[in-house]
């Protein structure tokens, strides 16, 4: 996830509006976006142990 997340950001800084940004302005972006995909995670995988699928 971690690839993807890295990955995701060198095309926006190459092609997209956020090559137009300040650096620090990226790299607060990016661990802010990165920090709330981690607490997602996080979370749905405390859910999917307190609620096991009937799957």
């Amino acid at each position: 996830m971690l690839f993807l997340v890295a990955a995701l950001l060198l095309l926006g800084m190459v092609l997209g509006t956020v090559a137009h940004a300040p650096l620090s302005f990226t790299l607060v972006a990016a661990a802010v976006i990165g920090a709330w995909l981690v607490v997602f995670a996080v979370r749905e995988r405390h859910a999917r142990r307190r609620h096991p699928s009937a799957h």
